[in-house]
């Protein structure tokens, strides 16, 4: 745990703007770095911690308890913040922060069957609890399903060519390991993209466990519930790793964030108000320093968004 070096921590902090009697949410607990510098700049107000992952969850109690009392661990998906907030008495919060995606400890744990770089059965459930695991995706989707799997979450170009070779090899013997998958994937692909840089199964293996944990519908539904949790003058904060996920964020945020486009032509009876204001305009990435220390940070992206006021269909709730 203390190798885990939480992404762009400085700037979540700042732009959550810490109320010492606030209430804050980090939505994705993973090992606890963000939440224990949210902690530590609580006095009075409460921090309440998600994660699909007990393992996550039980190791961070540990080093959140360290600083202080002031905390509460929840095992659920992140898109059931609301309803699991409310069972708290919780209707509005102050913050919340999501840093999206699989976390390091979860990859660098082999038997967890995320990483191509190790070999370990297929599973890459974030929830050991649920059913679906990627074994299940790789030995019981059809062809067409592959294909939209590998093609929509991975935007892998040669999607096709790899799902038939699934498709072959699991007839004689099913495709147990990550390893039996990576072959797999290295026999589908023609040899000028075997050459490049990078992993060849690196997008495949993205696309199968953003299938297997729900992730980009999962994200939809948080941001949502978490844009209305906000008190006005809140933030949400999010950290994104691909241009999917990025995507998602950048497009609701522009939603309630941006003035809907006008035509000029036609005369403007009223200004539009908006209730959320663009803290980032484009997003903030890893500075240096922290992209020589941490691998990770390459790829990550934050944005963030501030309630200005209060819907006038919320009011009415």
């Amino acid at each position: 745990m203390s190798g885990h070096i939480s992404v762009l921590l400085n700037e979540c902090i700042e732009g959550l703007q810490i109320k010492s009697d606030g209430i804050y949410v980090d939505a994705t607990l993973g090992r606890g770095g963000h939440s224990s510098e949210v902690l530590k700049r609580i006095s009075s107000g409460h921090l309440y911690a998600f994660d699909r992952d007990m393992q996550a969850i039980q190791e961070s109690q540990l080093r959140l308890a360290a600083i202080s009392d002031r905390f509460t661990c929840i095992h659920s998906q992140f898109s059931k913040m609301k309803e699991k907030l409310l069972e708290y008495g919780v209707e509005r919060v102050d913050g919340i922060l999501m840093d999206l995606g699989v976390s390091s400890p979860q990859l660098d744990e082999s038997s967890r069957g995320f990483s191509y770089r190790y070999d370990a059965r297929l599973d890459m459930r974030m929830d050991q609890q649920q059913e679906l695991d990627a074994w299940k995706v790789v030995n019981t989707y059809s062809y067409e399903e592959l294909c939209r799997v590998l093609h929509c979450y991975g935007e892998e170009p040669f999607a096709k060519q790899i799902a038939r070779a699934i498709e072959r090899r699991r007839q004689v013997h099913s495709i147990d390991t990550t390893f039996q998958l990576v072959d797999v994937i290295r026999d589908a692909l023609p040899a000028k993209v075997l050459n490049k840089k990078g992993h060849p199964a690196k997008k495949s293996f993205q696309a199968i466990r953003i299938e297997v944990n729900g992730e980009l519908q999962e994200l939809q539904d948080a941001l949502q519930q978490a844009l209305e949790l906000l008190n006005v003058g809140g933030r949400l904060c999010v950290i994104s790793f691909h241009s999917l996920e990025d995507r998602i964020v950048k497009e609701t945020f522009a939603k309630v964030g941006k003035p809907a486009k006008v035509n000029k032509r036609l005369p403007v009876v009223e200004a539009e108000q908006l209730n959320y204001r663009l803290i980032t305009r484009k997003p903030i990435l890893a500075k240096e320093e922290e992209l020589q220390e941490n691998n990770r940070s390459h790829s990550a992206k934050l944005r963030i968004i501030e309630k200005v006021r209060e819907p006038i269909w919320q009011k009415q709730d």
